[in-house]
């Protein structure tokens, strides 16, 4: 079992100045969440940071949640959690990729997210994934945005669009004057 297997972790990243990170949570699993915040709040506290948290129905609108966030305020980076357990439709599926296909594409557009959503065939499994005194896998998110955060800050300078997506400063507005029109 991997619960039982020792591995390596990262030292905690130490920061000049510090961090300020979003949690989003879809709490279905409401004793699960609070076990995921717990890890995951500690472990920002631990490395000097700040912290918000908010919640969200469910996990399909936590990486929505987290690009409305990007765009309208001025987080350093995230944590995703929920726990999403196998039921008896595909529907189980759906909502594991599709969550962490967001969350993905929105780490590949350059944002520091920590994904801690649990994909599970049953609670005890969720449990044991989310108690803080246990396997913490919100505490293990935390760590990741945080550490992904000490990489955007040590390479600094301003966001480059990347891949489909611009940086901030190309966007245009279909229409508007470019100082050269000639109709």
């Amino acid at each position: 079992m991997a619960s039982n297997e020792e591995h390596y972790t990262l030292p905690r990243p130490e920061f000049d100045k510090p961090v300020k990170i979003l949690i989003v949570v879809a709490p279905y699993y409401k004793q699960i969440a609070e076990q995921l915040v717990a890890g995951a709040t500690a472990e920002i506290e631990a490395a000097g940071g700040f912290h918000e948290v908010i919640e969200v129905p469910g996990a399909l609108e936590v990486p929505s949640a987290i690009g409305i966030a990007e765009r309208m305020s001025n987080f350093d980076g995230y944590v995703a959690l929920g726990c999403v357990i196998r039921g008896e439709t595909t529907h189980y599926d759906t909502v594991c990729n599709d969550s962490s296909r967001g969350l993905t594409l929105l780490g590949l557009q350059g944002l520091c997210i920590g994904n801690g959503i649990l994909t599970v065939e049953n609670y005890d499994q969720a449990w044991a994934r989310a108690e803080a005194a246990g396997q913490n896998k919100g505490g293990g998110a935390a760590a990741a945005a945080l550490h992904l955060i000490a990489l955007a800050r040590r390479w600094g300078g301003a966001r480059k669009g990347v891949g489909f997506v611009p940086s901030r400063d190309e966007y245009q507005i279909a229409g508007a004057s470019r100082g050269n029109d000639s109709a």
